[in-house]
């Protein structure tokens, strides 16, 4: 019962091995993924900083570097953590094996004695026969076989144990020579993140002067923001009725929709379109190809007035200049919007849920155009300060959400 209880739990911590191993790799894949991350962040501070007259976008740029480091050194904790448990496993494997080893060799080495004490052929033949009949004989002949065989497969055994007990001893210190990798990396980023820290408080310092012209600029961006967002909500509700005149022409049968509906009535294949939307929700490639979120959703605290409140009915990413913004999903461009003569929108319906992105200074679709994941929409605009911000809206109907429950690893 004793070894039944030993052979389960190693069974066990075999398969939590098993598992660790597979959350390592994707640790490490993740921990790639934000150290690329970085690196693209750093290459676009030291563009901003040379062609940016203010601090601000700086700061933001600064702070999205700093979460990026914290996030790195989260997932080398993690996998450090990982390791340290694969490491208490494995000596207890080493430690179990070596047992079974010791045993193995003290029973090896009594039949050994054994063996030596009856080892003259003499002895073996007077065992023979002195048996009492020929069926005993037989049976003791077979004996002496398996008597041999068994001493054989004991040597073999316990050569297998001693292979055993070297191989996870080397894992085990290839393990150790990776942990201490982790944390000499760890304690590295940790003061790194340190003077990251100190820099962006001189920076915030250096502009906290400009309360004033800040204040106005923001009221000026979050005025121009309403009358676009009242726009782009016109044009959802438009699609919506759209949609919804098509479907009572195309089926008589179909429930009465008024033309003003803020809800589509979705047909079969609709359906089926809206269900595919909303089953890949977190795992939604991001509108660019590299890039971070400068402005989240939602309300936001100004990076230097926390008193100062930004509204956001969507997510702002900053990226590189020449960058293009594409589809996240399959879907039906409903509405190429020129906001103003340097900014233009393209709005994209997947079912009931509409994907919108804004600041396109040429765009590369036209209205009722069938798009696919990732096909390139237009390209993004640089503002005369220097800044290629896409902002991204999400919405089912006429109902805005957060993007970054839609999208990938944001």
């Amino acid at each position: 019962m004793q070894k039944f209880l030993l052979g389960l739990f190693f069974l066990c911590t075999t398969s939590i091995m098993w598992g660790q191993e597979s959350q390592q790799e994707k640790l490490e894949k993740r921990k790639a993924e934000i150290q690329q991350e970085i690196r693209d962040n750093e290459k676009l501070l030291q563009s901003v900083k040379k062609k940016e007259k203010s601090a601000v976008n700086v700061i933001i740029l600064q702070n999205n570097k700093i979460k990026l480091k914290e996030k790195l050194i989260r997932t080398t904790e993690k996998q450090t953590k990982i390791l340290s448990n694969d490491m208490y496993i494995n000596q207890l494997k080493i430690n179990k094996l070596n047992r079974e080893l010791t045993e193995l060799k003290e029973d090896y080495a009594k039949m050994i004695v054994k063996s030596y004490k009856s080892r003259s052929e003499e002895s073996r033949a007077m065992f023979l026969l002195s048996s009492e009949n020929f069926l005993q004989a037989y049976k003791r002949a077979q004996y002496m076989k398996q008597y041999t065989s068994f001493r054989k497969m004991q040597g073999e055994e316990i050569k297998a144990k001693s292979d055993s007990i070297l191989g996870f001893n080397e894992k085990l210190n290839n393990q150790k020579v990776a942990k201490k990798k982790l944390l000499v990396e760890n304690t590295k980023e940790k003061i790194s993140l340190e003077k990251e820290k100190k820099e962006q408080v001189k920076l915030v310092n250096s502009i906290k002067k400009d309360k004033k012209k800040i204040s106005a600029e923001i009221k000026r961006k979050q005025t121009e923001s309403r009358a676009i967002d009242r726009q782009i909500d016109r044009l959802i509700r438009e699609a919506i009725a759209e949609a919804n005149r098509k479907t009572a022409s195309e089926n008589p049968n179909a429930p009465a929709t008024p033309y003003t509906s803020s809800k589509i009535v979705l047909t079969g294949e609709a359906k089926i379109l809206a269900d595919n939307f909303r089953a890949n929700r977190g795992k939604l490639p991001w509108p660019v190809e590299k890039g971070f979120v400068s402005l989240p959703y939602g309300d936001q605290p100004h990076p230097v007035y926390p008193s100062l409140v930004v509204h956001n009915s969507g997510v702002e990413i900053t990226t590189e200049q020449g960058a293009t913004a594409r589809a996240v999903f399959s879907g039906e461009v409903t509405s190429v919007i020129v906001l103003s003569p340097v900014n233009k929108a393209v709005m994209i319906q997947h079912g009931d849920c509409f994907t919108v992105y804004q600041n396109l200074s040429s765009v590369f679709v036209t209205k009722g155009e069938k798009v696919n994941t990732k096909q390139s929409l237009g390209k993004i605009r640089t503002n005369g300060e220097g800044k290629t911000i896409l902002k991204f809206t999400i919405s089912q109907n006429t109902t805005y959400n957060n993007p970054a429950s839609w999208l990938y690893n944001m």
